[in-house]
């Protein structure tokens, strides 16, 4: 598999990201963000504005290879517009994360988060294609029972050609459809959320020392924005800066308690540092 390109924002101030630290490829990530998330922006090509895009809010399903599946109307404008032009594209975007606080809410900057663009030709789902794709659907989205089964409702689906995904600050790149097909979810994607809720809320400190050890940086603030099956990736301010950093675990990780077990053990493995 090539490498992605990269490219850096050098306005966008300094990021800590040393290319000997493992992580997941662009294409995992992209497929991690794509089966995690279940909204996105639907872009078709205008039937009543030739040559000019237009923007949906789309709730998706994915198959077992990463293909959207929507459910939508013939009387939607999205709907008349593929069904003249089937090109498409779906942004999706990161949810914040959970910083937790008194009011327990999320922050973040937006285009600090995670979001790929998926590029492709939408088509109207086959028949014998329909009842593992509305069951899948479904489990996803129960209220859709109330109208799935209406006359002018149909499922469809997203031949990927292009893919782009952004990391944050200072990380993007193209991806092929084929490498993002090959790809694999993060086997952290469906538990992720549960473990930045829970280091943000109750263990900021420690993700202060983590970031000074394992890091090398000294900061006042840490805000874990994402982990994966080989470390987590944290946002860290000092006076008037902020920076991005990725701290690598100290071995890779696969279920929730692997990677408690492993956060516990930098933990103290970075407090006997400091302390000595």
């Amino acid at each position: 598999m090539s490498s992605p390109s990269f490219r850096r924002h050098d306005s966008e101030g300094p990021v800590a990201r040393p290319s000997s630290i493992p992580e997941p490829s662009y294409a995992e990530r992209a497929r991690t963000l794509v089966h995690r998330e279940h909204i996105g922006s639907l872009s078709t090509l205008s039937r009543k504005q030739p040559g000019w895009p237009f923007g949906s809010v789309m709730p998706y399903a994915v198959d077992s290879q990463g293909q959207p599946i929507f459910l939508i109307s013939t009387m939607a404008v999205h709907t008349q517009n593929l069904l003249q032009d089937p090109r498409a594209s779906l942004l999706i975007t990161q949810s914040p994360p959970w910083t937790g606080g008194i009011e327990g809410r999320r922050e973040g900057d937006p285009l600090g988060m995670a979001r790929v663009t998926l590029m492709g030709r939408v088509s109207r789902v086959p028949k014998e294609e329909l009842p593992w794709v509305r069951e899948r659907y479904l489990a996803g989205y129960e209220n859709a029972r109330y109208w799935v089964d209406f006359d002018d409702f149909a499922f469809y689906w997203m031949d990927i050609v292009d893919v782009y995904f952004v990391g944050g600050f200072g990380m993007m790149g193209w991806i092929t459809a084929e490498e993002y097909y090959r790809a694999e979810p993060d086997p952290l994607a469906d538990v992720a959320a549960g473990i930045l809720q829970h280091m943000n809320t109750d263990h900021a400190d420690s993700l202060i020392l983590l970031a000074k050890v394992f890091g090398n940086i000294a900061a006042e603030e840490a805000v874990m924005t994402s982990v994966d099956r080989l470390g987590f990736q944290l946002r860290l301010k000092t006076g008037e800066q902020v920076y991005g950093t990725r701290i690598p675990f100290i071995r890779e990780v696969r279920t929730p308690q692997e990677a408690r077990t492993v956060l516990v053990e930098m933990v103290r493995q970075a407090r006997e540092t400091v302390s000595r």
